[in-house]
């Protein structure tokens, strides 16, 4: 089968990974991938929002399945557009349709939609420009912190955690009458702060049946103890150790199986991943999010502790057969640290040479932000999140002693981590 996935992240470089191990596999096209997938597969310059050229591509290659890795091309409705075009409607697709992606596209409407199907979630309301002042009251009936979320998409970047009332209202603003985020705050959605450790909870359905991921802990702010502002994601874990038997149940039957019952009657086919961001707060699971993908760097600890052909799985997903899939897990502890640029979240630098990926052990390698220079035979760093370091132990501890001692092989001018992976875990 060949295969596309769309995407330039770790977590597609995670997904060309496991896709190449399996004997059905015969090409794998990224596009436009990184330095990392061009090792299991062959990279190719369009962009994923590029539907027409995406069409051609497919096309010419015979690709029978389009895997994909980020949210912008689901919200934008590639999946409607394969399955409304006569050329492309047999090709499967690892992804909902724009309006199952809604729940990521937009955080009113999976506020509302919790609130309909009653899914444990913060108290909230939404404000726009022409209500922003009705929203600095609402601010004053909470107590700090003040939770403050772009309505759209804002590759993880649109949500801030405010523990000054002023500095609520001013963001609040900065939201709204300056776009901040640009479009995505065009609608902000205030909530209240929940208390409690979060986890990251990950499901593949064909809108019927699913099957239940291993969870993970990912760490989004820059600065150790979850300080500074926050990240695409500074590295992830798998499994976290509170999410027991006892809870896990309480998620499956008070936010998976309402959500997927939801969709149904909402009349929302969907056939790919979700993602539900939980808060864990006395033992009991509330949505803080939904994604309609893959985690990242989540799919960097998750992924690798997956045993099976994950292109079989992928098969039954598409054709409405998950019911015939059943997944083997890794029992052990996977840990996977991000090496970021210098100055990200904010403005760094790039074209830095990294050294020492022939000096690691018993670790994967996962690239993101990283380019081949050709000419000179070097890696280089080209992206905010540049790799990320993914090693396996009989414990937590065990894994991420493995994980950061190939992390202190690797240099690139102005490499920088979070030390304190599972610092609240342990």
């Amino acid at each position: 089968m060949n295969i596309l996935i769309l995407g330039s992240g770790g977590r597609e470089h995670a997904l060309a990974w496991k896709l190449a191990q399996s004997p059905e596999a015969k090409q794998i096209f990224i596009a436009p991938g990184n330095a990392g997938t061009a090792l299991t597969g062959t990279n190719v310059p369009i962009n994923p929002t590029d539907f027409e050229a995406l069409k051609t591509f497919v096309i010419e290659k015979e690709v029978e399945m389009v895997v994909v890795g980020p949210e912008i091309p689901l919200i934008n409705g590639i999946s409607d557009f394969f399955k409304q075009d006569k050329l492309l409607h047999d090709i499967r697709v690892v992804g909902p349709g724009s309006k199952g992606a809604q729940l990521e596209g937009s955080k009113d409407f999976a506020k509302h939609f919790m609130k309909k199907y009653g899914i444990p979630t913060a108290a909230y309301a939404t404000f726009t420009a022409e209500t922003v002042k009705e929203g600095e009251k609402f601010l004053e009936t909470l107590h700090p912190p003040y939770v403050l979320k772009a309505d759209g998409p804002a590759a993880g970047k649109g949500v801030l955690i405010l523990d000054n009332l002023d500095a609520a209202k001013t963001e609040l603003q900065n939201m709204l009458l300056k776009a901040k985020f640009g479009k995505a705050s065009g609608k902000v959605v205030i909530e209240e702060y929940l208390n409690g450790i979060e986890l990251s909870v990950f499901i593949l359905t064909d809108g019927k049946d699913y099957l239940l991921l291993p969870e993970a802990k990912d760490y989004k702010r820059i600065g150790m103890g979850d300080t500074g502002p926050n990240t695409g994601g500074m590295g992830s874990v798998s499994p976290v150790p509170f999410a027991n038997e006892i809870f896990m149940q309480k998620v499956k039957e008070q936010i998976i199986e309402p959500t997927l019952q939801g969709l149904q009657e909402e009349n929302i086919p969907y056939t790919g991943f979700i993602f539900f961001g939980l808060m864990n707060v006395n033992d009991n699971p509330y949505v803080i999010e939904y994604n309609c993908r893959m985690g990242d760097p989540e799919a960097e600890s998750v992924i690798p502790r997956i045993k099976n052909d994950l292109l079989e799985v992928f098969d039954n997903l598409t054709q409405g057969k998950l019911s015939e899939s059943n997944l083997e897990i890794d029992e052990r502890y996977a840990a996977s640290v991000m090496l970021v640029s210098e100055g990200y979240p904010g403005k760094y630098q790039t074209g830095k040479v990294i050294k020492g990926l022939d000096n690691l052990n018993n670790c994967i390698v996962y690239y993101a932000g990283t380019s081949r220079d050709v000419e000179h035979d070097q890696m280089k760093t080209s992206g905010g999140r540049v790799l990320a370091i993914t090693a396996f132990g009989d414990t937590l501890k065990e894994a991420l002693q493995n994980a950061y001692s190939n992390v202190e092989q690797i240099n690139f001018e102005g490499k920088y981590y979070r030390q304190d992976l599972g610092f609240d875990l342990q």
